[in-house]
C-alpha cells in the first residue's frame, strides 16, 4: 500500500547528488588572493598575460599556491594575507596602468568542482567588510543641462537658417525664442519641429502683442529618456572609477528610478572612495600630428614641441597634438550601431549646435588626416579610438568607426557620452563595516542557523520520534537543497539571507508537522497505520499547498516592492517554499515508503503518544 515508485526515487537520488555536489564547494575555507582584470576594453586576457604573471611572482621570489584563467582575470592563490599584498604591490608595478591589480578571497574548492560550474555563494558586505554608499541622482539637474544644450543648439538653428529673432533664453523649464515679426516665428516654428522632434514648441504672445514668442521643452518621453539615461552613464562613470580602487568584485547598480547602490568590498578607507566616486573627467577631440618623421621621433625618445604620444586599444602607437579641437560638452548623444556602408559596428555622435560648427570647420579643413578621441580623467589621458577624416562632416551628426566589436562600441558611446557625471550625485547613506565585524557576522549567522536547527530537530524527533526523524532527514535535504540552488545562482549570501534561511526551516518543519499530525489524526479514528499514513499524506497536501501559495504571495510581493536587502531576504524565502515543499512532501514519503512500506502486516507506526477521542490519558497507537 505504501510502496513509492522507482521513478521518484530516481529523482530523489538525482536530487540529492547535485546538491549534494553544489553545496559541496562552499564548506571548502577561503584563502589569499590577487585577481587581474583588464581596465580598458581593448587589453586581452590571455595564457601569455598568464605565464608574465608567473614569472614577475618567481623574479621577486613570491611563492603562490597557483595562477589560474577564466573569463573574468587572472587568479592567483597565496599561503597568507601578508605574502598577498606583496604579490598585488610586485604585479601593480610591473602591469601598469592598463590592468586592474586587486586584493580578493578564493574558495580553495577543487577545480573539477569548478569545472561544473559548482561554486561558492558570494559573501556580501556586510559579512566581508567594506563600504556601503546609497547615492540620489539630481534628476532636475540633468534636465537643466538638457535644457542649456538646446539654448545654444536653438540659437546656431536660427542663424544657420537665416531667421530673424529678437533673443533666446531659458525660462519655465523650457527656452523661450523672442520674435518681432510673425512670419519669422512661423518659420522658426516649422524648422525646430523638423530639427528637434524631442522638443514641443508652441506660439505664444507678449508684449502686448508687439512681441510674438515660441516656447520650446522637453516632451514627457524625452525628458524620461534623458532621466534613465543619465542613470545609466552614471552607473557606467562608477564602474570606471570604482577600477582605480582595485575591488575584485564591486557592486554597482541602479535602486529605484533615481538612486544609485554601490558597494566595494574590502574597502576600508572612505575618504579615497568618496573622492574617487565624485571626481570629474572630460573628453577632448584633438587632431593627430602626421608630420613626417614626427611618430618615428616620438618613439625614439623625442616628443615634439605641442604633441602627446598614446597609444590606440589595438595597440598602435599615435602622435596627438595638445590643442583642443572640441571637448565633450559639445556632445548631446553617443549611440551604439553599425556603418551602413561596410555594415560594421560604430558609434553615431550627436553634436550642439556650436561644437556642430567648429566639427564641420576642422573636418573640411582636414580631409583624409586623423582625428583622436581622447578621455582625460584625473590627469591622464586615454585615447579611445583615432579614425581618418573621410570627407567634410555637417550636421552635427558624426560617425566614429574601425576596429571595435559590438561590446567596445557600446563601450566607445558609453564614455563619450559620459566624459563626466551626466548628472550630480549626492551620498544620502554611508556605511562602513569592518572585516573584523563581518567575520563576527559570518560566525553568529551560521551559529544562529545550526542552533535553530539542532534544537528544532531535537524537539520533533522527541515529539515524534521515528517519524520526528524521518521529518529532520527531509529538513536536512530542504537546507541542502536551498543551498545548492543558491550557489548554482551565484547568489551573495547576506545577513538577511541567513535570517530567511533561518525562517524557511522552521516553515519547512510546519508541513511535516501537518502530516504527523493528520496520520496520529487518522489512527485515532480507527484507521489501519498503512492506510493512515496514505491518507496523512494525500489528506495534509491541500493545507500545505494552501499555506505555501500565501506565503509565497507575500515574498513575491516583497522582492516586487522591496529593495536591497529586503529583495534578498525575498528570493532566499520564496527559493525556501518550493524547497520546503519537495523535501516535506515528495522526498519524507519516500523515506516513509522505505521504512514502513516492505512490511504487509503493520501493527504500529512509531509517532508518538496519541490521544484517543474520551481517552482520559495517552493511549499508544494501536493496529
Amino acid at each position: 500500500m505504501n510502496r513509492y515508485p522507482i521513478w521518484k526515487y530516481a529523482v530523489i537520488a538525482v536530487s540529492m547528488a547535485i546538491g549534494f555536489l553544489y553545496t559541496l564547494p562552499n564548506f571548502f575555507p577561503e584563502v589569499p588572493a590577487v585577481q587581474v582584470s583588464s581596465s580598458k576594453a581593448g587589453v586581452k586576457l590571455d595564457t601569455a598575460l598568464l605565464q608574465s604573471i608567473e614569472e614577475s611572482l618567481k623574479a621577486a621570489s613570491i611563492p603562490y599556491r597557483g595562477a589560474t584563467l577564466d573569463s573574468s582575470g587572472v587568479k592567483i592563490r597565496f599561503d597568507d594575507t601578508e605574502t598577498q599584498i606583496k604579490g598585488r604591490d610586485a604585479l601593480g608595478t610591473k602591469l601598469g596602468g592598463n590592468y586592474i591589480v586587486a586584493l580578493n578571497l578564493l574558495s580553495t574548492s577543487p577545480q573539477w568542482l569548478a569545472s561544473i560550474g559548482a561554486l561558492p555563494m558570494y559573501l556580501g558586505l556586510d559579512m566581508r567588510g567594506g563600504v556601503h554608499f546609497l547615492l540620489q541622482v539630481d534628476m532636475k539637474a540633468a534636465l537643466d543641462k538638457a535644457g542649456d544644450r538646446y539654448v545654444t543648439d536653438l540659437r546656431g538653428l536660427m542663424r544657420t537658417e537665416k531667421i530673424q529673432y529678437a533673443g533666446i533664453a531659458r525660462e519655465g523649464g523650457g527656452v523661450v525664442l523672442r520674435f518681432r515679426d510673425e512670419a519669422e516665428r512661423a518659420k522658426a516654428l516649422f524648422t525646430i519641429d523638423k530639427n528637434y522632434p524631442d522638443l514641443n514648441s508652441r506660439a505664444q504672445e507678449g508684449g502686448g502683442g508687439s512681441e510674438f514668442r515660441v516656447f520650446s521643452q522637453l516632451k514627457p518621453e524625452a525628458q524620461k529618456r534623458i532621466q534613465d539615461g543619465a542613470v545609466l552613464q552614471n552607473i557606467q562613470i562608477l564602474r570606471n572609477r570604482v577600477n582605480e580602487l582595485g575591488v575584485a568584485e564591486p557592486i554597482i547598480q541602479q535602486q529605484g528610478a533615481e538612486r544609485v547602490v554601490v558597494q566595494l568590498p574590502g574597502v576600508q578607507d572612505t575618504a579615497r572612495a568618496k573622492d574617487i566616486l565624485g571626481r570629474t573627467a572630460t573628453l577632448e577631440i584633438r587632431l593627430a600630428n602626421e608630420e613626417p618623421g614626427a611618430l618615428e621621433a616620438a618613439l625614439a625618445g623625442q616628443v615634439p614641441f605641442g604633441s602627446d604620444l598614446y597609444t590606440e586599444r589595438n595597440g598602435s602607437p599615435v602622435l596627438v597634438r595638445r590643442a583642443v579641437v572640441l571637448t565633450g560638452d559639445r556632445i548631446n548623444d553617443a549611440q551604439p550601431g553599425f556603418d551602413q556602408r561596410n555594415n560594421e559596428p560604430a558609434v553615431h555622435v550627436s553634436l550642439d549646435g556650436t561644437g556642430a560648427r567648429l566639427f564641420k570647420e576642422v573636418t573640411r579643413e582636414n580631409v583624409g588626416k586623423r582625428m583622436a578621441i581622447v578621455l582625460v580623467e584625473k590627469g591622464r589621458s586615454e585615447v579611445i579610438t583615432a579614425p581618418v577624416i573621410r570627407e567634410e562632416i555637417g550636421g552635427g551628426r558624426v560617425q566614429i568607426s574601425g576596429r571595435m566589436n559590438t561590446r567596445e562600441a557600446n563601450d566607445v558611446a558609453l564614455l563619450m557620452r559620459a566624459g563626466a557625471l551626466a548628472a550630480p550625485m549626492e551620498i544620502v547613506e554611508e556605511r562602513t563595516v569592518g572585516p573584523s565585524l563581518g567575520k563576527e557576522n559570518i560566525d553568529k549567522g551560521f551559529r544562529s542557523v545550526t542552533w535553530g536547527f539542532l534544537v528544532l530537530a531535537a524537539f520533533i524527533c522527541v515529539y515524534y520520534m521515528l517519524m520526528g526523524v524521518i521529518s529532520t532527514i527531509s529538513l536536512s535535504i530542504n537546507l541542502l537543497l536551498l543551498v545548492a540552488i543558491l550557489s548554482m545562482l551565484q547568489a551573495t549570501l547576506t545577513l538577511p539571507g541567513i535570517a530567511a534561511i533561518a525562517l524557511t526551516l522552521g516553515m519547512a518543519i510546519d508541513a511535516n508537522v501537518l502530516i504527523n499530525e493528520r496520520i496520529r489524526e487518522e489512527i485515532r479514528w480507527g484507521a489501519t497505520p498503512h492506510a493512515a499514513i496514505q491518507a496523512g499524506y494525500e489528506r495534509a497536501w491541500g493545507t500545505i499547498l494552501d499555506s505555501n501559495i500565501t506565503t509565497l504571495i507575500a515574498g513575491i510581493a516583497l522582492f516586487l516592492f522591496g529593495s536591497g536587502p529586503v529583495r534578498g531576504f525575498a528570493v532566499v524565502h520564496c527559493l525556501g517554499i518550493m524547497t520546503s515543499m519537495f523535501s516535506a512532501v515528495f522526498v519524507s514519503r519516500g523515506i516513509v515508503a522505505i521504512v514502513y512500506g516492505g512490511r504487509k502486516k503493520l501493527e504500529r507506526i512509531s509517532i508518538g503518544q496519541i490521544w484517543r477521542p474520551g481517552a482520559s490519558a495517552p493511549a499508544p497507537a494501536k493496529p
